[in-house]
C-alpha cells in the first residue's frame, strides 16, 4: 500500500517543484514574465515565494528566495517520502539526498523541455506560442555553446541531440556518484 502513496506523492511533488525551479530558471536566464506561461508559473509559486521575499532579497542574477523555497520543500517533501518508505533520514543525510534530488530534476528537466522545443520548432511555426517562448528563452542559452562548437548539418541543428546526450549522461554521473542513491 505503500508504493501508490509514493508513487502520487512523489509526482505531485515534482509537478509543484518543477514550477519553482521553473521561476528559478527563468529568472536567471531573464525571460520574459510577462508572457502568460510565465505569468501562470508566478502565480503558482507566489504565496511561498512572496513571505520569504520580505526576509530574503533576490539578486539581478539569482532569485534566491526561489531558491530558499525550493530547498525547503525538496527537504520536506524528500523527509516525507523517506518517512512513508519507512526509513530514517538525520539532517545529516537529508542535505545531500536534497541536493541530489534537485540536481535530477534539473537535468529532467533540461532534458525533456530541449526535447518539447525542438518538437515544437517542428510543428509550432504557424504563430506565437507562450509554452515555445519560454522553452525557447530557458534552453537558447544551454543549446548556444553547442551550435558554436557544431555547425548545422543539411540545415539540420545537431545541438540539441548533443545537449540531450550530455544531459542523459550527467543524469548517470549523479546516480553514480552517490552511490545509487535513487530512493524513490
Amino acid at each position: 500500500m505503500r508504493e501508490p502513496l509514493i508513487f502520487i506523492l512523489e509526482a505531485l511533488s515534482r509537478l509543484y517543484l518543477l514550477a519553482f525551479l521553473l521561476r528559478f530558471i527563468m529568472h536567471w536566464v531573464r525571460a520574459d514574465f510577462y508572457n502568460p506561461f510565465a505569468q501562470s508559473i508566478v502565480k503558482i509559486t507566489n504565496p511561498l515565494i512572496v513571505p520569504v521575499r520580505r526576509f530574503v532579497p533576490s539578486s539581478r542574477t539569482i532569485d534566491v528566495p526561489a531558491l530558499v523555497v525550493l530547498l525547503i520543500l525538496e527537504a520536506v517533501v524528500t523527509w516525507v517520502l523517506v518517512y512513508i518508505a519507512g526509513g530514517v533520514l538525520g539532517f545529516g543525510g537529508l542535505l545531500p539526498v536534497t541536493l541530489y534530488r534537485l540536481i535530477s530534476l534539473t537535468l529532467w528537466f533540461y532534458f525533456w523541455s530541449i526535447i518539447i522545443y525542438v518538437v515544437l520548432s517542428w510543428i509550432g511555426q504557424r504563430g506565437y506560442n507562450p509554452v515555445a517562448a519560454v522553452l525557447s528563452e530557458i534552453n537558447e542559452p544551454l543549446l548556444r555553446p553547442f551550435r558554436r562548437i557544431m555547425p548545422s548539418i543539411a540545415g539540420l541543428d545537431l545541438s540539441p541531440l548533443v545537449a540531450l546526450l550530455l544531459l542523459q549522461a550527467g543524469m548517470m554521473v549523479t546516480t553514480n556518484l552517490l552511490g545509487g542513491l535513487a530512493l524513490f
